[in-house]
């Protein structure tokens, strides 16, 4: 004998959840929008949040994105899937746009820091706005056609057609690591500066440029490398077998450079920090994979990630995007000691 099967119990409706929290449709939809600010009390929304909790209700997103015209969808364009930095950005976005009932599409320009086309046939169509990471609004001219609201991150300040803006403090990382290996006593020092070029590689050559300039008696000369580790240490070896006195420190623009640095001091039968210091920039995981581990720049890309999607939020609801730099933090470690005495 079978039973017959019992009928799934109605899903909660916002009219429910006003009547749990004693309020109306309205004041819902304004708190569940996290629209309620100026408009509803604290104590109000957080009842209204509570009883919707309680009653296990869910907004009918398809309904409510043909209601505002909007997808609850939101772009964000990176240089490359392969670095550690722009996953990292991408959690943090993501983690805030679920907070809001938002999805994010992550979309790896196919030219890398070069123009980045329209992923689909109508990104107005499929968007309600673009977060673009360590690029130039002017890579992003087919999107910025679409007349959707663009947030830049690690970017030009001076760029124009960016409705917000998240920037890290990458002039103070530099001068924090420049600082710490003149303070060592360093004085004949390498720049191993990514080849890409891009405003946050251009500020950390400037701030490393003004920093050893202050110094009397220090010198600074500058190689190029394509990111990679294969190519870092390429460039570091030429440094290393051409004529006059060695480095005893190479500064690198980001911690893959290093871990390449790393290896071609080793094969010139050198060690590291005894003969020669090497630090990074980013503080990925390979930072503490290599021995010994990086010095290196911590850049909070979560962080980055979460403002991002935060100022894109705040745009759409015409709300001032929050437009402080956010602070780095230079993290020493065992690659970097005083220079051998001569």
């Amino acid at each position: 004998m079978s039973s017959a099967r019992q009928p799934a119990p109605p899903r909660p409706t916002s009219r429910d959840v006003a009547r749990a929290a004693g309020v109306s449709q309205a004041t819902v939809s304004l708190v569940l929008g996290d629209k309620w600010r100026g408009r509803v009390s604290a104590a109000t929304a957080d009842r209204v949040r509570d009883s919707a909790r309680e009653l296990g209700y869910r907004p009918n997103l398809a309904a409510r994105s043909l209601r505002l015209g909007r997808t609850r969808t939101a772009l964000l364009v990176v240089p490359a899937l392969t670095n550690e930095f722009f996953a990292r950005v991408y959690t943090g976005a993501a983690a805030v746009a679920a907070e809001h009932d938002f999805g994010v599409v992550l979309y790896p320009s196919p030219d890398g820091a070069g123009p980045a086309r329209d992923p689909f046939a109508s990104a107005r169509a499929a968007l309600d706005g673009v977060i673009a990471s360590s690029m130039a609004t002017g890579t992003l001219g087919a999107l910025r056609a679409a007349e959707l609201p663009l947030v830049m991150l690690d970017s030009d300040p001076e760029d124009q057609g960016a409705a917000a803006r998240v920037n890290l403090d990458i002039a103070d990382g530099m001068r924090q690591v420049t600082e710490h290996l003149l303070g060592l006593g360093h004085r004949r020092i390498v720049h191993l500066a990514s080849a890409v070029d891009t405003w946050t590689f251009a500020v950390r050559a400037r701030a490393l440029e003004d920093a050893v300039r202050e110094v009397p008696g220090a010198a600074l000369r500058t190689v190029t490398s394509a990111l990679g580790v294969r190519a870092g240490r390429e460039a570091a070896e030429a440094v290393l077998t051409s004529s006059g006195p060695l480095p005893t420190a190479i500064v690198c623009d980001d911690d893959i450079l290093a871990a390449g640095a790393c290896k071609a001091v080793r094969r010139r039968g050198l060690r590291v920090p005894d003969d020669i210091s090497v630090t990074g920039f980013d503080d990925l995981a390979l930072a503490t994979a290599v021995e010994p581990e990086l010095t290196t720049v911590r850049l909070p890309a979560e962080q980055v990630g979460r403002r991002g999607m935060s100022a894109l939020l705040a745009v759409l609801d015409g709300r001032h995007a929050e437009d402080r730099d956010i602070q780095v933090s230079l993290v020493v470690r065992g690659s970097t000691a005083p220079p051998p005495t001569t």
